[in-house]
């Protein structure tokens, strides 16, 4: 049991210097603060997933450059399939590294794969031992209080998180009979009307792309258009335009 809070609160300690590195990265780059990740709190759980399975593959593993390589490939096929699933789910593009060079279908490329690597030999050779340490003599007792108030709180904002997600992905659902450009307009009133969680997020993914369909009526035929950001009503026009 008390490794298995060890690996919590590691999970947690993680996840929370990953929204710190992205903060102070969006700092430096827009000269702004944005609170970080798709969650209220200041809490990454992707770094979190991340360091603990560069921590599992690189156990028996002495050697900087390989431990440099599995960093590299962890945090790549995490970031990947993180991407892709949660594109499925909500319909929604996170990020996009499309216009970067050396990018897999915009979802990772060579401008994070290294750092990635870097943050490997930093966690696995320095941070990681020191906060072994510091958890291994720190009271039993206060390790459980600190990982059930984590786990109450990370548990509660995912439920409130989801549950906007989910509205979201509803809307565009629900609105699937009206005029395209219509559509658009009425669901990007409702989300920055009702949701303080999705105006957070699109401070956070400035590339936030929602992603749908839409059907339309034209010479009694139902239509199907997929919803790309502001192409919608480019491509229902051409749509149109051909049929002319």
């Amino acid at each position: 049991m008390e490794l298995v809070i060890k690996y919590i609160l590691l999970f947690f300690i993680y996840a929370f210097v990953g929204w710190c590195i992205e903060v102070v990265a969006k700092i430096i780059d827009d000269r702004k603060f944005v609170n970080r990740g798709f969650l209220i709190g200041p809490i990454l759980p992707i770094y979190g997933v991340g360091v603990l399975l560069i921590l599992l593959v690189t156990k028996q593993t002495d050697n900087f450059i390989i431990v440099f390589l599995k960093a590299i490939a962890v945090c790549s096929v995490l970031e990947y399939f993180t991407s892709w699933i949660m594109e499925v789910f909500f319909k929604t593009r996170w990020w996009d590294y499309s216009q970067r060079r050396f990018n897999l279908n915009g979802r990772i490329c060579v401008n994070t794969m290294i750092p990635f690597g870097i943050l490997g030999l930093f966690v696995v050779y320095l941070l990681n031992p020191f906060l072994n340490f510091v958890i291994d003599h720190s009271p039993y007792v206060l390790n459980v209080i600190f990982t059930g108030i984590f786990v109450f709180f990370i548990l509660l904002d995912f439920i409130i998180t989801l549950k906007v997600l989910f509205k979201i992905k509803k809307k565009i659902r629900t609105s699937a009979k009206d005029n395209t450009d219509k559509i658009r307009t009425r669901i990007s009133k409702w989300l920055e009307g009702n949701s303080y969680v999705y105006r957070r997020l699109k401070k956070s993914f400035p590339d936030l792309d929602i992603r749908g369909k839409i059907d339309y009526m034209e010479n009694g035929i139902t239509k199907t258009v997929l919803i790309i950001n502001d192409s919608v009503v480019d491509l229902t026009e051409k749509l149109r335009g051909k049929k002319r």
